[in-house]
């Protein structure tokens, strides 16, 4: 493999900073995950992955999920550990040297480290690759969702509508027709209409 080749599968595993394209409203995220494409991981995950609890993730049964024993995940824990032991202005080459010497005297060769060290990195890929899947799919089923909701409210409303303008016409006919039988009452004279309403069993007081 050339060097520049070997150069760009190299950055494939590395974070990548995206501070200069944050989403800055839920619709914007939606469509951003919505968008990716979720390429085939070159590792896979066995078993169920750990949920997010309380903003934070299990990596260990992440690793566990990509086949990384205790023993591999010991040797990067103990490089981890050595490299936040030192001074944070220990210069670069001078930390390489002193690592690679603990770690050559707890008989760890450091291509066994480098070599768990990618593992992890893989299955941290893989696992990221599954939560996106998992997330499309979600947000697929949502939009669909969303949108079975809308077209049920905007059949909601056009019912309460349709009630408010029938109350309307009801309420409209009925008075015209409440004033033409008005007309006959009017006739027979207030004290006349009084007088049988007070001695009918049938009849009502009008409300206040």
């Amino acid at each position: 493999m050339s060097q520049r080749g070997f150069g760009k599968t190299v950055l494939g595993w590395f974070v990548v900073n995206e501070d200069g394209d944050k989403a800055t409203d839920t619709d914007a995220l939606i469509a951003k995950y919505a968008a990716q494409e979720v390429q085939a991981p070159p590792v896979e995950l066995k078993g169920p992955l750990p949920q997010v609890v309380d903003g934070t993730v299990d990596f260990q049964k992440v690793y566990a999920a990509a086949g990384i024993d205790d023993e591999e995940r010991s040797r990067v824990q103990k490089a981890q550990e050595l490299l936040r032991s030192l001074p944070a202005e220990t210069p670069a080459p001078v930390k390489k040297q002193i690592v690679e010497a603990s770690l050559k005297a707890f008989g760890v060769p450091t291509d066994t480290i480098i070599e768990s060290a990618v593992s992890e990195i893989e299955a941290l890929e893989a696992f990221i690759r599954a939560g996106q899947a998992d997330t499309q799919k979600i947000l697929s089923d949502g939009t669909t969702r969303v949108a079975d909701l809308e077209r049920e409210i905007a059949e909601v409303k056009k019912v309460m509508q349709q009630a408010v303008t029938d109350q309307e016409v009801r309420t409209g006919k009925a008075n015209h027709e409440k004033l033409a039988v008005q007309q006959v009452l009017e006739f027979f004279g207030v004290d006349a209409v009084a007088k049988v309403v007070n001695e009918s069993p049938k009849l009502h007081q009008p409300s206040s």
